[in-house]
């Protein structure tokens, strides 16, 4: 698949528990102990009519009917100054500016944050520990990101404790963290977002552990989802379907430095979109991997560094992933060319001329 080419579609470890709350924002104050009793929502409840996830957010009003839907997804997004050198002197807008501001023209972008977002917690000791700048965040948002992956190698570099305050500072500033909680109640638990007549939902996975002790959360300890369990992740994914009409799964999986999905990539996928998924955005490899498709759903194999240090000509060259979904259930999905022209610069490339829609949408 092409680089920027658009497509269509036809139309065992901790198992993750049987309720849990879509609520994911927790405000600073709130301690270990009342998040995890905090999360006794049941998954049959019925949908608000706004977003209930990220904090303050405004509600809008819904249309009666479904409307054209377009959503992006991203690889690693790193907001260290001490690893993405040019911070210190650029500032942190520098890293949205070259964008075009794509992030505000879709409907929902969702990308996997490789940094413990937290002034909190002392390094875990593994050979690389990334800690996000906190003051980064409201340039983030304002880029319009709205939902950020916390289940991946590096979202507890600091520790449990600096998790779940980055989850609090994210949600501070409307981003919605998904993939890692107080518990698995929470870990497991989606982002639910009401936008243009749908209930889409946002599930993350993290499929790759640290290099030492276990960041999979239990009921009773914080940490990520289990994204190599397809068992425990196709639960989630049942349970979410049904208060969701859309189900979106990012995940951290695969190998590094590899351009295509292996096959244990490809089973989990297919596991994944059997439960009811209806696209897989994932990211790890830190060099692009393709689209790929199955039983006319999209799957963005691997994509890629982002806000990421300009390395090699491959680890450079990276993409918007964006899925657009129409009313009559026809979807589009295209990798829209990006390349990291300076160290934090991500830069849209020339000829994109607005969403992938299906062939024949208006």
């Amino acid at each position: 698949m092409l680089l920027g080419a658009c497509t269509s579609g036809a139309s065992a470890s901790q198992n993750p528990p049987t309720e849990f709350t879509p609520i994911t924002a927790i405000s600073p104050a709130t301690t270990l102990a009342e998040a995890s009793s905090a999360s006794t929502t049941t998954l049959a409840q019925e949908p608000t009519a706004t977003t209930t996830t990220a904090a303050d957010r405004p509600a809008v009003p819904i249309p009666d009917e479904k409307q054209r839907l377009v959503i992006s997804g991203t690889g690693d997004v790193n907001l260290d100054p001490t690893f993405v050198r040019s911070f210190p002197s650029t500032g942190y807008e520098y890293a949205w500016s070259g964008l075009d501001d794509i992030f505000n023209q879709d409907d929902l972008t969702v990308i996997n944050l490789e940094c413990s977002a937290s002034d909190l917690g002392t390094p875990w000791n593994k050979p690389w520990t990334f800690r996000c700048d906190p003051d980064a965040l409201p340039s983030m948002a304002a880029a319009g990101v709205d939902v950020a992956n916390l289940a991946n190698n590096h979202a507890m570099d600091f520790g449990f404790d600096a998790m779940i305050d980055a989850r609090a500072n994210l949600a501070g500033v409307g981003i919605d963290p998904v993939g890692a909680g107080a518990n698995a109640a929470e870990a497991y638990a989606p982002v639910l977002i009401e936008k243009n007549g749908w209930t889409i939902a946002i599930l993350g996975g993290g499929g790759v552990h640290p290099e030492t002790g276990s960041w999979i959360a239990t009921e009773d300890q914080p940490g990520m989802t289990d994204g190599d369990s397809a068992e425990a992740m196709a639960e989630a994914i049942r349970a979410t379907k049904e208060v969701a009409d859309l189900v979106l799964v990012t995940i951290h999986w695969g190998l590094q430095d590899t351009t295509q999905p292996r096959p244990f990539e490809i089973r989990l996928a297919e596991a994944f979109i059997d439960a009811g998924a209806d696209g897989v955005f994932g990211h790890h490899q830190h060099v692009l991997q393709p689209l790929g498709w199955y039983s006319g759903k999209p799957i963005a194999w691997g994509l890629g560094n982002f806000v990421w240090q300009a390395g090699s000509t491959q680890a450079r060259t990276t993409a918007v992933a964006q899925f657009v979904f129409e009313p009559d259930g026809r979807i589009g999905a295209c990798l829209v060319p990006v390349v990291i022209e300076a160290t934090g610069h991500p830069v849209l490339q020339p000829g994109y001329e607005g969403p992938c829609v299906p062939e024949g949408a208006q």
